[in-house]
């Protein structure tokens, strides 16, 4: 509890206090009755008057401040001290649970704050200093010592040391680094000494972007947000308007027929009507749950840039998505050589040759299998042609190396095999020399995350791949995915992911899940782009709506359910609030709820629907 918090609740319980010994002195009509209950209503209530006058000051009249003050002083104007008291205590019980609550909430964001890096050590005349990390060049060497937090996103140069990732990814389990690894800001270093070339500036690094992100979700309303502000807005006025009315039409018709029209009673209903009517639970609790919602999964690791990406996951009915780096572990090892010409090493050696300008992940795997470093020297007149392979000179040599498209393309025969994997071709000069087959692994959780996803609702799953037919059918009765394309394009992925949009219903969200590297295009198109294993990737980071920091693919059945859990708690908020007032206001009019029923009306309610808020922060992992 801050010390706004305890401020607060010392005025309450001061309140509560003087309030019990006035109603236990035996105090009789007059203005010192008056005088004693106005002291704790003040002790408890002067800020609300304050805003109240400061709202009527700036023109902004109708809010809750606005409604407790008129209810309340007109509770003492017409002699009904403890309940004006009363009134005013309860609110701000109930606002010290909504203080609470968002604190509660907030200092999940701030958990994830952590990241955020005070300064880098840099030698400076030989000697290391501390500098502020936005000062920090790019190329620039800093060293992180043992316990401190990666400032700046690097390259190790020297040292090995375990790194904790879990602000960023909520995972428990540290990472090794070395020389040569890429490391990112935000992780705290653990146990070695390490040097890190920079390789960004501060504003561009892993954990300002995070933070950026983060800090920037409720700005993108969901659908009930908005909703709800605009009925605050004409909802507020309205019912001070129906209290006035109530206040003034009931006695004047009685006057009109020739009874007695009891205007202090009429105006008790009124005022009794406005603190019923005051809508703090819901314009309360809305924002709240959606807050919670964002700042709970960020500690597991899942960034939702958006209270509207939150509402509309709920509704997540098709989930689509690629297959390497998001199903399988993107790990590929050469596991055959096959040459029809030659032998297996100098099949190996033409392949990794051709390669050896190209960052793909087969590319990598290649050069791994080979060992040695390759002359690049040799290798010239690179043409890459996307979703096929390349063609390159390799020490005066034509060779194509790539998958059976670009076989056929440069109309080459070749050997179609089945086996589970990814094909790799090689041929010179238009003459066929062999194969190399890579295997990716799927990850650990994949088949049990597809079951998690059907278990909680979606109706199909869907997985895109550039890989041979064999492979990609392989892969998708293993997981039991419901559908699968191969043999795709990048600009096929995104013409799929358009004709599964046109055929589905409009209350049905399309999620699309990729690395986030190559799948910015089908991302920023589905309804949900969903970005796995973003850690340090920039291109997730920015073309996806949700970003999953690890690659875990269980994290997304788990941003599922906290998005359906959200909005559960929502819904709920809403209809029970708003059943419990019209009950209530009814009650209040016709003249049976009194002051005490208003109370509970209002501040009960909004108490009810703020601890039912909070419980969104209570991630459960699947």
């Amino acid at each position: 509890m801050n010390k706004k918090q305890k401020k607060m609740l010392y005025r309450i319980l001061i309140s509560v206090a003087l309030m019990a010994i006035l109603l236990i002195l035996p105090l009789e009509e007059g203005p010192l009755r008056f005088f004693l209950f106005l002291i704790p209503y003040l002790v408890s209530g002067y800020d609300i008057l304050k805003k109240a006058l400061k709202g009527i000051k700036n023109k902004q009249v109708f809010d809750e401040n606005f409604l407790m003050a008129v209810a309340t002083v007109g509770a003492f104007a017409l002699g009904e001290y403890q309940e004006g008291v009363a009134v005013m205590v309860f609110y701000q019980i109930g606002e010290l649970f909504q203080s609470y609550a968002v604190g509660k909430s907030r200092r999940s964001i701030s958990d994830l704050m952590d990241i955020r890096p005070d300064f880098a050590n840099i030698y400076v005349d030989g000697k290391l200093t501390s500098v502020d990390p936005d000062e920090v060049q790019v190329g620039t060497i800093i060293v992180v010592q043992p316990g401190e937090k990666i400032p700046i996103d690097g390259v190790v140069v020297e040292g090995t040391s375990t790194l904790d990732t879990a602000a960023l990814t909520g995972e428990s389990v540290p990472r090794t680094a070395k020389v040569g690894e890429e490391v990112i800001s935000g992780c705290i270093n653990i146990t070695g000494l390490l040097s890190i070339k920079t390789t960004k500036e501060f504003e561009e690094s892993t954990a300002s972007k995070i933070l950026d992100l983060v800090e920037n979700a409720s700005s993108k309303k969901s659908k009930h947000e908005n909703f709800i502000s605009r009925f605050a807005r004409i909802y507020t006025p309205a019912v001070c308007y129906s209290a006035l009315a109530l206040a003034l039409i009931p006695p004047l018709f009685l006057l009109i027929i020739g009874q007695d029209p009891r205007p202090l009673t009429w105006i008790y209903r009124a005022l009794t009507f406005l603190v019923i009517s005051c809508p703090c639970a819901i314009v309360i609790s809305i924002p709240l749950t959606f807050f919670a919602g964002i700042g709970g999964s960020s500690r597991q690791g899942i960034l939702v840039k958006g209270s509207n990406y939150l509402e509309r996951l709920a509704d997540a009915k098709y989930v689509v998505m690629d297959k390497t780096g998001t199903l399988t572990q993107g790990v590929f090892e050469v596991t055959k050589i096959a040459p029809v010409k030659g032998s297996q090493d100098e099949l190996l050696a033409l392949a990794t040759s051709a390669e050896a300008f190209s960052n793909h992940p087969i590319s990598k795997s290649l050069k791994c299998a080979y060992g040695k470093e390759v002359d690049r020297s040799q290798v010239s007149d690179v043409k890459e042609i996307p979703g096929q392979g390349l063609v390159a000179s390799v020490a005066g040599r034509n060779i194509a190396c790539g998958n059976s498209k670009l076989m056929d393309s440069l109309g080459i025969s070749y050997q179609d095999i089945r086996e589970p994997g990814t094909l790799v071709h090689v041929a010179e000069s238009g003459e066929y020399l062999g194969y190399i087959l890579i295997s990716d692994r799927l990850k650990t959780n994949s088949k049990q995350a597809i079951a998690a996803m059907k278990k909680a609702g979606v109706k199909r799953s869907v997985m895109l791949t550039g890989d041979a037919k064999s492979v990609a059918d392989l892969v998708a009765s293993e997981l039991g995915i419901d559908a699968v394309y191969s043999e795709l394009l990048p600009a096929d992925k995104v013409e799929k992911v358009e004709e599964l949009l046109a055929s589905k219903s409009d209350k049905d969200e399309l999620v699309f899940v990729g690395d986030g590297i190559n799948d910015a295009p089908v991302l920023s198109r589905a309804d949900i782009g969903v970005a796995m294993g973003a850690l340090g990737s920039d291109a997730a980071i920015e073309a996806a709506d949700v970003v999953l920091m690890d690659d875990d693919p269980m994290k997304l059945p788990l941003a599922i359910a906290i998005s359906r859990k959200c909005m559960r708690i929502v819904n709920e908020n809403i209809y029970f609030a708003i059943g419990i007032k019209f009950a209530c206001l009814i009650l209040g009019a016709v003249g049976i709820a009194n002051m005490w029923y208003a109370i509970f009306a209002d501040v009960g309610v909004m108490v009810i629907c703020v601890l039912n808020a909070i419980r969104a922060l209570k991630i459960k992992t699947i």
